[in-house]
C-alpha cells in the first residue's frame, strides 16, 4: 500500500496532571504533537503507512520528538535537523464547567525558520498516494508557506490525492501575509478540504446568504475551486468541558452525507480530535472506498480520541469499527 505523507511543525506538549490548573501544577506530563503529525501517527495505528516531514532542532529535544514519531510507526527518514528550538505548548485540561486552556510558546522554532527548497518533494512523494497539510503550516512564516505550496504543487503534478485542513490560527500570521493571501492558491490544487461555511466565506470570498446550508456553500466552493471533489466538516455541541456531541458531514459533489451523533459523556482529552477524524476519514476513503462509511469511521475515530491522553489517537481499526457497530458500552475485554 502506498503511503500518506504529512508536513508540519511538531511541538512538545506540557500538560498539567489530573485536571489541575496551571497554578496548582508542580510538574507537567510530556508528550509531542502537531496537527499534521497527529494525522500521520493515527494512520500508523490504523495500518496505513505514513511519513511525516518537518524540521527539528539539532539537540536532545529534537531527537526526542523524532523518537516519539518512530516509536509510533511513522517514517521519519525525511526529517532534517537544524536550529536550536522546539516549539512548546502548555495545556490545562478543563472539566465540567471549566474549559481547557492552551498557552503556546512556539515562536522562533526550528520549523518556523524553514527555507523554501529545503526538501526534495519529488523524492519524498515518490511512493505516496496522499499528501496532507493544514492551514497552521503556512501561518508560521513565509518560508513555511512557500515550502508547503511547493509540496502541494509537486503532489498535484504527480497525481497524488491532496487534503487540506484549512482551519488556521489567526494570531500566528505575523510575517505580513494573511490567510486570504496564501490559502486560496493552496486550496486550488486540493481534492478534499476540511472547512465550514464561515471558513469558505472568510478565507475564499464565497458569497452566501444567511443560514445557507452547507451543501449549497460547498457547491459554490467547488465552482470556485474545480479541483475539489469533497468538502467535509465536523460539528460539535459542547454541553460542558466533559460532555460533547459530535458529528461529521460531507458534500461530495453529488449528495450531502451526514453521520449520526457521537455522544461523549466523560471527555479525557479532546486535543487532536479533529486530526483523529481526518486520519479516520483518510483510512475510510482509502480502504472502504465509500464516502458515508469513511465519514462514519472518521467521526467514530474522533469520538475514541476523546478517551485518550495526549494528542494522538492510539486506536486500532477494530476498536473504531466496534464503535461504528454501536458498541459504546466500554465493557471490559479479556
Amino acid at each position: 500500500m502506498k503511503r500518506v505523507v504529512t508536513f508540519g511543525d511538531v511541538m512538545m506538549r506540557l500538560s498539567t496532571p489530573n485536571f489541575q490548573k496551571f497554578e496548582q501544577a508542580n510538574q507537567f506530563d510530556v508528550t509531542f504533537g502537531g496537527s499534521e503529525a497527529n494525522v500521520a501517527l493515527s494512520l500508523s495505528y490504523l495500518g496505513i503507512p505514513s511519513a511525516h516531514v518537518t524540521l527539528f532542532p539539532d539537540n536532545a529535544l529534537g531527537q526526542s520528538a523524532m523518537q516519539f514519531l518512530r516509536k509510533h510507526g511513522v517514517d521519519t527518514s525525511s526529517i532534517q535537523f537544524t536550529g536550536e528550538r522546539l516549539g512548546l505548548y502548555f495545556l490545562e485540561t478543563g472539566a465540567v464547567s471549566r474549559p481547557s486552556k492552551i498557552v503556546y510558546d512556539r515562536y522562533n522554532s526550528s520549523f518556523s525558520h524553514l527555507r523554501e527548497g529545503t526538501f526534495d518533494w519529488d523524492e519524498i512523494l515518490s511512493n505516496a498516494d496522499w499528501f496532507h497539510w493544514s492551514g497552521i503550516t503556512p501561518a508560521l512564516s513565509e518560508g513555511c508557506a512557500n515550502e508547503c505550496l511547493k509540496a502541494i504543487e509537486t503532489a498535484r503534478r504527480k497525481g497524488i490525492f491532496i487534503s487540506g485542513d484549512v482551519y488556521y490560527r489567526s494570531n500566528l500570521w505575523q510575517y505580513g501575509k494573511t490567510p486570504q493571501n496564501v490559502l486560496p492558491e493552496m486550496v486550488s490544487h486540493c481534492d478534499l478540504i476540511l472547512a465550514n461555511e464561515h471558513n469558505m466565506t472568510e478565507l475564499f470570498g464565497i458569497q452566501i446568504s444567511p443560514d445557507e446550508p452547507f451543501d449549497s456553500v460547498s457547491r459554490k466552493m467547488m465552482l470556485a475551486f474545480p479541483s475539489l471533489k469533497k468538502v467535509v466538516d465536523t460539528q460539535r455541541v459542547s454541553i460542558s468541558a466533559s460532555h460533547n456531541k459530535i458529528n461529521a458531514r460531507m458534500w461530495n459533489g453529488k449528495e450531502l452525507l451526514q453521520t449520526t451523533d457521537q455522544n461523549i459523556t466523560h471527555i479525557v482529552d479532546r486535543i487532536g480530535a479533529g486530526d483523529a477524524f481526518l486520519a479516520g476519514l483518510i483510512y475510510g476513503l482509502k480502504v472502504y472506498k465509500n464516502d458515508l462509511k469513511a465519514l462514519e469511521f472518521g467521526i467514530c475515530a474522533s469520538a475514541l480520541k476523546h478517551t485518550i491522553h495526549g494528542d494522538v489517537n492510539l486506536v486500532s481499526v477494530e476498536e473504531v469499527e466496534s464503535v461504528m457497530a454501536g458498541d459504546v458500552s466500554g465493557r471490559l475485554k479479556r
